[in-house]
């Protein structure tokens, strides 16, 4: 068990960036974390935590109140037993456990840093310390850093880290330490609060927008006292328009420019508390329908004075700006390292959380370029910006450029870094329909036809795909299996030796990966192809950490049973062992002796597969479909995928149906399937 203690130097550290991204690692590594504060005033970041990443155990020590009165009547020393007390109940119940240190809501700076040492080495938990870099002055960043560590070794902690946050962009510090120091420069969009927090600040009532609108960050003011032509020219992306109420021709104003795509304010305050008529309503409505319209009660003075020291705060209902978060601390803390000086080893148990932050991990090592062929899709669009706030890969979206960044500004997305390619009007058109109609001569394509076939989104990909521009393709959410994947059979072609292209799922179960194939692509595989399905599929699992041990799956197991199908499944089972003889592979059997150690000894005694099987193969397309949804709705199980094996690049299919989440998976996925075909 290892336990963490992030602690600051005082307030304004802007320390929750960092307890994110150390709970992030955290769960990348083991299964059971847990998150501790020792004194909790009012609202806390273990919240967030909580509600993110859903720990197998979380508590607060004390409440500030309850912390005074132990201290005033007992002391000191009775406060930190009860703490310490608490925190090694804690600590039984999970593997790695995140403490959070002092909010510093107190004037007694020297005393809350004392505490929070005394504190750590009680717990015997290591120090990462973060340290405010207020300063404009390099050496004065590293003069606080310096003494940040010092501090706490000095009062008998051990110094994991020492992190400045909020450093000014392109600053170089050199503190000179002993212990890893990292530089976390200030980030505009975490730095800046959204309209909600606004909202909620001037007490104001929301008159238009909806929820993404609210997400918007305020990078900035405008007031609206000018006319339209000086107004219009300070009104920036960003910035939140504060007007009195009566001013409808600001807020129309306002509204058109987010329309026409000249300027994308992040909302307006209407004050005095007045509010806009019902002909006014109904025009700025049809306007920019997402655009938050808030009216307050306070004149503009009062509104602008309140939000002059508003800063942004990570928030469970902003995903957005968590991701950014995680992306920003990635790009700045080497998170191997600090992994390896909290001295944490992958746990042989792999939740669900474990094995989707291994592929984006895996996939942001060494990243690939991905083309996502639905770019005028919400879903895409919401995990595009995910991916490239975290930068896990580089993508490229196709569709109308007008209308994918009209959506992307009406979403509050960041898809700055992705080119929008319209197979329409691309100049690769040409070259592109040369290459196909080349490719598909044997079927008689002419040229003209193969000019009208690559304006096909799905199609364009690919060949963007077999020319070598990208990567990797990811594409279905609006389209079906067929249209996804027949330009990959026509154009990409199966790698040697593979005769059938098939699918995988990895059934992410409560402490382990299983690997499901085929339950999406073949109805009937014959022996011949069942075995392909198998050995693909166990390279398959093999590349994404699962150790390969295949069971063959029928309704028999061993010699109990005959007929025609389960000879088909004792065929690809010799097949199997023959092509790929270093494999473990067991087969015909049933799911149950696959699965299950008492019944694979009553079964099958002394088999290496039998109850410890990770690698599924069902013997069709009706059983493993029906078997996967199953386990998925029944078991509580995620399941990702499926994923396409068999092609010589990397193209995956979603289901219509996937989530934003599915899809950034599934892109993490093919990039680690590219890095594998670099090689």
């Amino acid at each position: 068990m290892r336990s963490i203690y992030v602690a600051g130097l005082g307030p304004g550290d802007g320390r929750q960036i960092v307890e994110l991204g150390v709970m992030e690692l955290l769960t990348r590594r083991v299964g059971r974390t847990g998150v501790f504060r020792p004194i909790a005033r009012g609202a806390h970041a273990s919240e967030l935590l909580q509600d993110r990443y859903r720990p197998a155990a979380a508590a607060i020590g004390v409440t500030a109140e309850d912390a005074a009165e132990i201290y005033a009547r007992q002391g000191a020393e009775e406060l930190i037993a009860r703490l310490v007390s608490r925190f090694h109940t804690l600590e039984r119940e999970c593997d790695a456990l995140l403490v959070l240190g002092s909010s510093f809501a107190t004037d007694d700076l020297p005393r809350e840093l004392a505490f929070n040492a005394r504190l750590a080495a009680e717990f015997g938990a290591p120090v990462i310390v973060v340290v405010g870099a207020h300063a404009d002055a390099a050496d004065e960043i590293a003069r606080e850093m310096r003494t940040g560590y010092q501090v706490f070794s000095d009062l008998g902690c051990t110094v994991l880290a020492v992190i400045a946050n909020r450093v000014p962009p392109g600053m170089t510090v050199e503190p000179d330490l002993p212990v890893p120091c990292y530089m976390i420069p200030e980030h505009p969009s975490l730095s800046a609060p959204t309209v909600e927090q606004v909202a909620r600040a001037v007490q104001a009532k929301q008159l238009q927008g909806d929820e993404e609108g609210l997400t918007r960050d305020v990078t900035g003011f405008v007031f609206g006292g000018a006319t339209i032509p000086v107004f219009l020219e300070h009104l920036v992306d960003g910035a939140l328009v504060i007007t009195p109420g009566d001013r409808a021709d600001l807020l129309l104003v306002s509204l058109a420019a987010e329309a026409a795509g000249t300027a994308r304010p992040s909302g307006v305050v209407l004050t005095l508390g007045e509010e806009p008529t019902e002909a006014v309503r109904a025009l700025t409505a049809r306007l920019a329908p997402g655009m938050p319209v808030l009216a307050a009660s306070d004149d503009s003075f009062t509104v602008a004075t309140t939000l002059a020291g508003l800063e942004g705060r990570l928030a469970a209902e902003n995903p957005r700006k968590i991701e950014t978060a995680l992306g920003h601390f990635d790009a700045h803390v080497d998170t191997a390292g600090l992994a390896d000086r909290i001295e944490l080893t992958r746990s042989e148990r792999v939740t669900p959380m474990m094995f989707e932050h291994t592929l984006l991990e895996r996939a942001r090592a060494d990243r690939r370029h991905i083309v996502l062929p639905e770019g005028e899709e919400d879903r895409i669009l919401r995990a595009a910006d995910i991916l490239l706030r975290r930068g896990i890969v580089d993508l490229t979206l196709l569709g109308r450029e007008e209308v994918v960044r009209k959506r992307v500004a009406e979403l509050g997305l960041d898809l700055a870094g992705a080119p929008v390619v319209d197979p329409l009007t691309s100049p690769l058109r040409d070259s592109f329909a040369e290459e196909y109609a080349r490719l598909r001569a044997h079927k008689g394509i002419s040229m003209e036809r193969a000019r009208d076939v690559v304006t096909d989104v799905n199609f364009f990909g690919t060949m963007m795909l077999h020319t070598g521009r990208v990567d990797g393709m990811v594409s279905g959410a609006a389209h079906t299996t067929a249209a996804t994947i027949l330009p990959a059979f026509q154009i990409i072609k199966t790698v040697p030796e593979t005769s059938i292209v098939s699918s995988v799922f990895f059934m992410c179960l409560a402490d382990k990966v299983l690997v499901y194939g085929d339950c999406a692509i073949n109805p009937d595989p014959d022996a011949a192809q069942l075995a392909d399905i198998a050995i693909s599929s166990a390279r398959t699992a093999e590349r994404f950490g699962v150790e390969p041990r295949v069971a063959m799956l029928s309704y028999s197991t061993g010699t109990s049973g005959q007929g025609a199908d389960v000879d088909k499944v004792r065929e690809a089972t010799a097949r199997v062992a023959e092509r790929a003889p270093e494999l473990l592979v067991e087969g015909p059997i049933q799911y149950d002796a696959a699965v299950d150690p008492r019944v694979a000894a009553a079964k099958l005694p002394g088999s290496q597969v039998a109850g410890r099987a990770t690698v599924l193969i069902f013997p069709d397309l009706n059983t493993g479909n029906n078997t996967y949804k199953a386990v998925q709705r029944s078991a509580g199980a995620v399941a990702v995928g499926p994923v396409l094996q068999g092609l010589r690049k990397p193209v995956n299919d979603l289901s219509r149906g996937a989530l934003v989440t599915d899809i950034v998976s599934t892109v993490a996925i093919t990039a680690i399937q590219a890095q594998e075909t670099a090689r």
